[in-house]
C-alpha cells in the first residue's frame, strides 16, 4: 500500500468515527492548553515579583548604623555608630568584593520653584546611584562625577516632585529652584515608577543632588553629628561575591570605628540580595508546583487518550482480523494506527497550543496587577507538551494493535463476534 492510499484509508477511518475521534483530540488540546496556562502563570508572577523587587535597587545593601552589642577594643557595648562623610574612600579600597560603597545623606530641605513650594525630602549621593537605585531618567540628565567633583548646583527630580509639587506640566529642565535658599539648577527629571519598598520615602518625592553639594549645603545636624552620613550603599560585583562582599564591609567598618565586626547590631545590613534570593526559592517553588499541577493534568489528559485508543484498538479487532485474511502485513496494520495518531495528535495539540497563546494574549491585554507579569507562555513548554502527549496517544495505540496484530486472522474474527 502506497502512502497516499494509507493516508486516503486514515482519513476515511478517523472521519467514519468522528465522536471517538473527537474525543481523542479534546484530550490532548485540553492537556496541552491546561500545563501551557498553568506554567505561563507561574512564569508571569514569578517574573512580575522579580520586576517588582528591582523597581527599589538591583542587588543592594544599605549598611545602617547603630549602637554596639558586643565589647571591643575596651570600649562598652551600647556605644552609638555614625558613618562618616568620608568613610567610604577607605572601605572601597578594604572591600574588594563590593562593585560599589558609596555614602548617601537625606535631609528634608525647603524647596520654591517660581510656581509652588514645599518641604522635599533631597538625597546627596555619588552618580552610580542611579545604577543600583535603579532611577531611570525620563529628561535632561542625572548628575555625573564633574558635578560631584566641582559640588556644582543642580538638582535632579523624582517625577511627583516635579509634577505634584514644583511645575506641574511646566517645563522644569533649566529653571532654578531656592533649596533652603540656595539656588539650584534642575539637569533632569526622573522617569514615574511604582516603588515596592523604601528606607526612606518613594524616590519618585525625593530631589536628588551630588553629594559634595549635599554635604556642603544640607549637612547632618545638630553640630554633634556633622561630617556624618545616615547610610552606606554597596552592592556586590555579583551573587557569587556577596558574601565576601558583606564579611569585608564589616570589617573594614569595625576597623574604622573600633567594634566586633560580628557585631550586626552595630553595622545593620538590609540586604536586599538575600532577599532576592529568598523571593527566587519562592517562585521557584510556585513554578514547580504550577509545573506538576499541569503535568498532573497532561497526564490526566494522556489517560483520557490513551482509553478512548484502547477503545477504538477493541472496536476494530474483526478489522484488523479481516485485512490480515486478506493479506496485510503486521507492519502495514502498525503503519496505519501509527499515522492515525500522529494526524490526531498534530491536529488537537496544535490546536490546543493555539488556543491557549491566544488565550494569554488576551489576558495580557488587561491591566495587570502587582507582582504579576501575565501569562508568559513559552513555545518550547507547548512543544513538550505535545511531544508527551503525541508519545502517550502513541504508546497506548500502538501496544493493543500490535497484539491485534499479531493474532491468527480467524481468532481475530472469533474475538470481535464474541464482544
Amino acid at each position: 500500500m502506497s502512502f497516499q492510499d494509507l493516508l486516503r484509508d486514515t482519513l476515511a477511518t478517523l472521519w467514519a468515527h468522528k465522536r471517538r475521534t473527537m474525543l481523542t483530540m479534546f484530550g490532548i488540546a485540553w492537556g496541552i492548553i491546561s500545563i501551557t496556562v498553568m506554567v505561563a502563570a507561574g512564569e508571569g508572577l514569578g517574573v512580575g515579583i522579580q520586576k517588582n523587587q528591582e523597581t527599589f535597587g538591583k542587588d543592594v545593601m544599605i549598611v545602617f548604623a547603630g549602637r554596639t552589642s558586643m565589647q571591643a577594643g575596651g570600649t562598652r557595648s551600647g556605644r552609638r555608630v555614625r558613618w562618616g562623610e568620608d568613610d567610604y574612600v577607605q572601605v572601597v579600597k578594604e572591600a574588594p568584593a563590593c562593585k560599589y560603597v558609596m555614602p548617601e545623606l537625606g535631609n528634608d530641605v525647603q524647596v520654591h520653584s517660581l510656581f509652588n513650594s514645599g518641604t522635599i525630602p533631597t538625597v546627596g549621593s555619588l552618580p552610580p546611584f542611579t545604577e543600583i537605585r535603579s532611577i531611570a531618567v525620563a529628561q535632561g540628565r542625572f548628575y555625573n562625577e564633574e558635578d560631584n567633583a566641582e559640588a556644582r548646583n543642580v538638582a535632579f527630580l523624582g517625577s511627583d516632585a516635579k509634577k505634584k509639587q514644583l511645575f506641574a506640566e511646566r517645563e522644569a529642565i533649566g529653571q532654578t529652584i531656592s533649596m533652603n535658599g540656595i539656588p539650584y539648577t534642575v539637569i533632569g527629571v526622573m522617569k514615574s515608577k511604582e516603588q515596592n519598598s523604601s528606607y526612606d520615602g518613594a524616590d519618585v518625592r525625593k530631589v536628588f543632588v551630588p553629594f559634595n553639594s549635599m554635604r556642603r549645603d544640607f549637612p547632618n545636624k545638630p553640630p554633634a553629628v556633622e561630617h556624618t552620613v545616615d547610610r552606606l550603599l554597596v552592592a556586590p560585583w555579583s551573587l557569587e561575591t556577596h558574601l565576601d562582599c558583606v564579611r569585608q564591609i564589616r570589617r573594614s567598618l569595625g576597623r574604622l570605628h573600633n567594634f566586633d565586626p560580628r557585631d550586626k547590631e552595630a553595622a545593620g545590613i538590609w540586604d536586599t540580595v538575600k532577599k532576592r534570593e529568598a523571593n527566587r526559592m519562592i517562585i521557584v517553588g510556585m513554578e514547580v508546583f504550577m509545573g506538576a499541577v499541569g503535568v498532573a493534568t497532561l497526564f490526566l489528559g494522556g489517560l483520557g487518550v490513551m482509553n478512548v485508543m484502547l477503545v477504538s484498538v477493541r472496536e476494530r479487532t474483526r478489522e484488523i482480523g479481516v485485512r490480515k485474511a486478506l493479506g496485510a502485513t503486521r507492519e502495514s496494520i502498525l503503519r496505519q494506527f501509527f499515522l492515525e495518531t500522529i494526524i490526531v495528535v498534530a491536529l488537537s495539540g496544535g490546536t490546543g497550543l493555539l488556543l491557549s497563546y491566544g488565550f494569554c494574549t488576551l489576558v495580557n491585554l488587561l491591566p495587570m496587577p502587582p507582582f504579576f507579569a501575565g501569562l508568559l507562555a513559552s513555545w518550547k513548554l507547548g512543544a513538550l507538551s505535545i511531544f508527551l502527549l503525541g508519545l502517550i496517544a502513541v504508546l497506548s495505540a500502538l501496544y493493543p494493535a500490535n497484539r491485534a496484530a499479531s493474532v491468527d486472522p480467524i481468532e481475530a474474527l472469533r474475538f470481535e463476534a464474541g464482544g
